[in-house]
């Protein structure tokens, strides 16, 4: 006997029954049966529905079942194409009228020669093997100071000061008496390599030796033309050997610092040729090398340093300045490209719109290399003669991306449809 519960179950499946029997039959064709309707896989099942659809190239939202106008732009409505085809994204057909009001350019993929250089910005420095450090060879009071502060120019062998050292007096006398009594030649050789060892000039020596007399104070002069970039002592102080009392820094050439990037490294090579500009001397380029290439890469920023030489006649170029720098890594041959415009890049994947001709366009994903001068070397998903959209190219990809939402849609309803049928 069935029970009023029982009776009201039965009457809630039938219900269901009809209902799922209603949307497959909605969703399909007037001329096919569920069976067939059934058995077709999502992607044909998308293509044969889906395709009736018209869309507005401009507004994805708006979709029509007949061919119309758009009601927010009043462009008229494209029929949506789907390709079935599986691993493959959705392309899409356009009239010649939306292609020309969108502007839609292409151009060929074609193997050519990618000149590989690095744009990057430097900071300039002392060439550090053209640095003189001046310091006392004995302990005394620097009596006389001819610098007064850093930056001044100085010239090899100019007095930078004199200096009074009891030490040096000491190995004054010692020669003195070398000569007057007649030494051997031995040591009248060893007193005057100590004055010598003393850092006292040639000429000094010589001159004591004419006078017969010692000085109280001996010069102390330049080893070296340039700038002063220290000065670490004044008149009066009392030094001492360990004491730095004058770097002179030799403007002639000059280093540049710069940092690459991980993925650039292999485009380096010491003796690569290299040219600088600063922003304080507008449209004049200097030409240097690449002189070394430091070891390890900073962990922070993940940048490999390069020191570069150049050279500075005219000592323009200055310690600290800022400097535009390209160096020049070589040709790479046979490198099949497109224009770098053709490329739409969304951080997980690079891709290209394809066209096929008579108004189809399908994107495509590319491996993509190096890029030079505009363009971007393809690695892999393209051949030579490929067309591929430079203008316009977003708004195909998005109205494709569109149709693959569908695509999948249909493909997530087709199990349950199925199921339901078999039941």
């Amino acid at each position: 006997m069935i029970t009023n519960k029982q009776t009201l179950s039965m009457l809630a499946l039938l219900a269901l029954t009809i209902l799922l029997t209603g949307c497959l039959e909605s969703a399909s064709t007037p001329s096919e049966s569920l069976a067939v309707a059934s058995q077709d896989t999502a992607m044909e099942h998308a293509a044969k529905h889906l395709d009736s659809r018209y869309v507005c190239p401009m507004h994805s939202q708006i979709v029509r079942e007949q061919p119309g106008s758009c009601p927010i732009c009043g462009m008229d409505l494209v029929k949506k194409v789907i390709d079935a085809q599986a691993g493959k994204r959705p392309t899409v057909e356009i009239s010649n009228a939306v292609i020309n009001s969108m502007g839609v350019r292409t151009a060929p993929a074609a193997e050519q020669t990618l000149w590989r250089y690095i744009q990057t910005v430097g900071r300039i420095d002392y060439d550090e093997t053209r640095l003189a450090h001046v310091h006392p060879r004995a302990e005394g009071w620097m009596e006389k100071l001819n610098l007064r502060v850093e930056g001044d120019p100085v010239k090899k062998g100019q007095v930078l000061g004199e200096i009074y050292s009891p030490e040096i007096l000491n190995a004054q006398v010692d020669f003195l008496i070398a000569l007057n009594q007649s030494a051997g030649k031995v040591r009248m050789q060893k007193a005057r390599n100590q004055l010598r060892l003393l850092g006292v000039p040639e000429g000094t020596i010589s001159l004591i030796q004419k006078r017969g007399e010692s000085q109280n104070t001996v010069p102390i002069v330049a080893p070296a033309s340039g700038v002063v970039t220290k000065l670490g002592m004044r008149q009066g102080m009392f030094v001492k050997p360990d004491m730095e009392i004058v770097t002179i820094a030799d403007l002639g050439k000059i280093w540049v610092l710069v940092d690459v990037y991980e993925h650039q490294m292999d485009w380096l090579s010491v003796g690569q040729s290299t040219e600088i500009r600063v922003p304080a001397y507008p449209g004049r380029v200097w030409e240097g090398r690449v002189q070394y290439i430091y070891p390890d890469l900073d962990p922070k920023s993940r940048t490999l340093k390069v020191r570069l030489a150049f050279d500075n006649p005219d000592g323009l170029l200055k310690a600290n300045m800022f400097a535009e720098v390209v160096i020049y890594g070589g040709p790479k041959r046979e490198v099949l490209a497109v224009p770098s415009d053709a490329v739409i890049e969304t951080g997980r994947r690079s891709s290209v719109v394809l066209a096929l001709g008579q108004g189809r366009f399908r994107p495509v994903d590319v491996e993509t290399g190096m890029a030079s001068n505009g363009m971007v070397e393809i690695l892999n998903g393209l051949e030579a003669g490929d067309e591929v959209v430079i203008s316009g190219q977003f708004l195909i990809d998005s109205e494709s991306s569109l149709q693959a939402s569908f695509l999948r849609m249909a493909e997530s309803e087709e199990p349950a449809a199925s199921s339901a049928v078999q039941k």
